[in-house]
């Protein structure tokens, strides 16, 4: 028992470090943040492109870069990204840690864009941020060869799109995943 809860927080650093944003000032991590944002909107609009409309209507938008790992029946994974008010033009700097249970194995880095339709579902996003669900996917991709299922959900009034930037994966989990804002960035 002991020594699955050391394989565990071992797969669980493994994985912070794969998600951190690393070293320098807070400056050069936020501009660090809102490159990504750009390049994971880029591809996005590349993928689906009926979501560009999407967006431009919307209250807000998340884009999140992830890692994951899953080892037998425990996934966990960390990551970063920003939220974006269009009505205020404000950007709230946030992390994401998760953790949950299923068959699976791999590793894999992913990409979330979630839409926000309305104000009150992205003021709720950002002030809780917590979500729970399940997710089964498959993915072998490296750069831009091999392939992976691109998913997206609707939950109300948010639109989620996930893709795999890369990774070696194929697992069916049930997990919960936690939003927080970022205090040393905001």
């Amino acid at each position: 028992m002991v020594k699955n809860a050391f394989v565990y927080l071992f797969i669980v650093i493994v994985v912070a470090s794969c998600a951190s944003m690393g070293t320098g000032s807070n400056a050069d991590k936020r501009q660090a943040i809102l490159e990504m944002k750009e390049d994971v909107l880029s591809k996005l609009f590349k993928l689906k492109p009926d979501t560009r409309p999407q967006l431009a209507s919307a209250a807000g938008y998340a884009t999140f870069s992830n890692a994951n790992i899953n080892l037998l029946l425990v996934s966990a994974g960390t990551g970063y990204g920003v939220v974006r008010n269009k009505r205020t033009g404000h950007f709230t700097y946030m992390n994401m840690a998760e953790g949950g249970i299923g068959l699976g194995i791999g590793a894999k880095d992913y990409r979330i864009v979630m839409v926000f339709h309305t104000e009150n579902a992205l003021d709720h996003f950002v002030n809780n941020g917590w979500t729970f669900g399940g997710n089964a996917d498959a993915a072998a991709k490296a750069a831009n060869r091999g392939a992976s299922i691109e998913g997206e959900a609707y939950y109300g009034d948010v639109s989620v799109y996930t893709f795999t930037e890369s990774g070696l994966a194929l697992q069916a989990t049930i997990k919960g995943t936690k939003f927080w804002k970022d205090d040393e960035l905001n």
